[in-house]
């Protein structure tokens, strides 16, 4: 993560805080990066040195007219500073942020098999206690490989909990 899209996504952050528009920004910064990653070009667009800024800053703003001003204006000024490539990564700090705000905290957990509702409330009562979290916002990624159980990742902690793993660990005793 750059320093950079640090920076931008702290001041986004809390201009969002401010106008009290957290949540609606965090919904326009996903749409943003479902653009981007569906629509590659755009971003090459947005850095072509064959358009002006001024054009560059009309696209964005027809592009994304049903948005949050304040994120229209973050997205204009990161043309304008040549930091449009910075995006995605704004986009991903301003997660992290809005969610430690909201005594939540964003986890990955790798699955066998789809988790049910019950299951995911009861990873995220448990492993948010862990990391002093009240709450987890659970994105679940379905991995055969695992064989079973499941491993958690929040942030840079890891717990795994599979049978693969586990597997591994005998597999380490048994050989030496």
């Amino acid at each position: 993560m750059s320093q950079v899209a640090k920076r931008y996504a702290q001041s986004l952050f809390q201009l969002a805080q401010d106008k009290q528009v957290v949540d609606e920004v965090n919904t326009d910064l996903d749409e943003l990066v479902k653009v981007i990653e569906t629509t590659p070009e755009l971003l090459s667009l947005l850095s072509s040195p064959k358009f002006s800024i001024e054009r560059k800053k009309q696209i964005v703003a027809e592009i994304f007219a049903s948005a949050n001003a304040i994120v229209v204006n973050t997205l204009q000024l990161l043309i304008d500073k040549k930091r449009v490539n910075e995006a995605i990564s704004l986009a991903s700090e301003y997660k992290v942020l809005a969610a430690g705000a909201q005594g939540s905290a964003e986890a990955t957990v790798y699955s066998t098999r789809e988790l049910t509702d019950t299951e995911k409330n009861d990873i995220s009562t448990a492993f948010g206690k862990l990391v002093g979290k009240e709450k987890l916002i659970i994105k679940n990624v379905i991995e055969p490989s695992l064989l079973g159980g499941v491993r958690v990742q929040i942030g840079n902690y890891i717990f795994d909990n599979t049978v693969a793993n586990k597997l591994e660990g005998l597999k380490r005793t048994l050989v030496g």
